[in-house]
């Protein structure tokens, strides 16, 4: 059975999470039919959704533009999973702590932009991560980190002691970026069996 799967397609890795979400599907004997989402009227025909990695404030800035920033919002509040990646996770918040960003209100939590560095301090790491059996190889790159999370959001993985993966409801949110390793667990985290569930029934995923 398809499922569809968008990929806001505004900026960043967008042939890299639609080949991870592809090779994630497979690994559950199933299809994904991955559209790439630069105008409004395509998320609501999306069972989940990836908001990759870029620049936030053009990312954000792009979304409220072509009136995508609500179907978003929609999108969650029906339940549907959410995977947001580095740059995502920051739109994704509740704060960036930049006024520049238009944050979508989607994970109750504070998000220090590029708290790891420059793109000169990017580095790989083998992240535990809570739901996954071996280490994921983390790559970080002008990585966010988040400061501060509601009582709703659970921790998934630290590294140095900061919380770089997180999930509230639908919504699972990684400061790296595991789209650009051939490692695709954390996609599966993010959307199995929530993808099943909304593929096969046509109703929301429960959070």
């Amino acid at each position: 059975m398809t499922f569809k799967a968008g990929v806001i397609a505004v900026q960043g890795d967008v042939t890299e999470h639609a080949v991870a979400i592809r090779r994630a599907a497979e690994r559950y004997g199933r299809d994904a039919d991955v559209v790439e989402i630069r105008d409004a009227g395509i998320v609501p025909g999306c069972d989940v959704l990836l908001m990759p990695g870029g620049e936030s404030t053009t990312i954000s800035t792009l979304l409220a533009e072509e009136g995508i920033d609500a179907e978003i919002r929609a999108h969650v509040d029906a339940g549907k999973p959410v995977l947001a990646t580095c740059a995502g996770l920051i739109v994704a918040a509740t704060d960036a702590n930049d006024d520049r960003v238009a944050t979508l209100d989607l994970l109750d939590a504070t998000v220090d932009r590029n708290a790891f560095g420059r793109q000169a301090d990017s580095f790989e790491a083998p992240l535990s991560v809570d739901g996954l059996d071996e280490p994921f190889p983390a790559v970080f790159i002008r990585a966010p980190v988040i400061d501060e999370v509601g009582d709703d959001v659970e921790l998934l993985a630290e590294w140095d002691d900061r919380p770089v993966a997180v999930r509230q409801g639908p919504v699972t949110a990684t400061s790296f970026h595991p789209e650009l390793t051939d490692d695709f667990r954390v996609h599966e985290l993010a959307f199995f069996g929530s993808a099943e569930r909304t593929a096969a029934s046509g109703e929301p995923a429960e959070p």
